[in-house]
């Protein structure tokens, strides 16, 4: 269990992120053709997971247009954004506001996801969503950066994971 903040409220997620050197759990997940989704569909790829709340909520929304645009200049990454929404929700934000160039996966079917990765937020207002969080994935599926973000109402630090890209 880890404790996090949530405007300035500490808040408990399920466990601990995976952390550098480890491999990353398989998951399965939904995308919005309502299609399983394994972490092995992506070998070969870097990949980058951003776990967010929802896309409902400011911050999630500003992420994830980062990462769009991250994505468009790094198309040899895969960009996994990670939310409780479903996958509904999450094809109209991207339709929305253009986003192409990231792949969006829902927990919609379990929260297996959410606890093997240690992102389960077990208490406090946001109760079963998702912690904040970014890993960073080789073509392995070994990790090569993880961050749990401390405020959930902060976006990760971008300058931070692209430095990790090339660990």
């Amino acid at each position: 269990m880890t404790k996090i903040m949530f405007k300035n409220n500490p808040i408990n997620t399920s466990g601990n992120l995976p952390q550098k050197g480890d491999t990353a759990p398989n998951f399965l997940l939904i995308n919005k053709d309502l299609k399983e989704v394994t972490l092995d569909h992506f070998k070969g790829k870097k990949k980058i997971l951003s776990i967010n709340p929802s896309l409902d909520t400011s911050v999630c929304q500003e992420t994830t247009k980062h990462f769009n645009e991250f994505a468009k200049k790094h198309p040899e990454i895969s960009i996994l954004v990670i939310t409780k929404d479903l996958p509904f929700a999450q094809k109209r934000f991207c339709s929305a506001e253009n986003l192409k160039n990231v792949i969006t996966l829902s927990v919609m079917r379990s929260n297996d996801f959410l606890k093997d990765y240690g992102v389960y937020l077990e208490d406090g207002p946001l109760q079963g969503l998702a912690a904040r969080a970014v890993l960073v994935l080789d073509e392995n599926h070994r990790v090569i950066f993880s961050k749990l973000v401390e405020e959930i109402t902060n976006e990760p630090d971008f300058d931070e994971i692209e430095r990790h890209l090339n660990d």
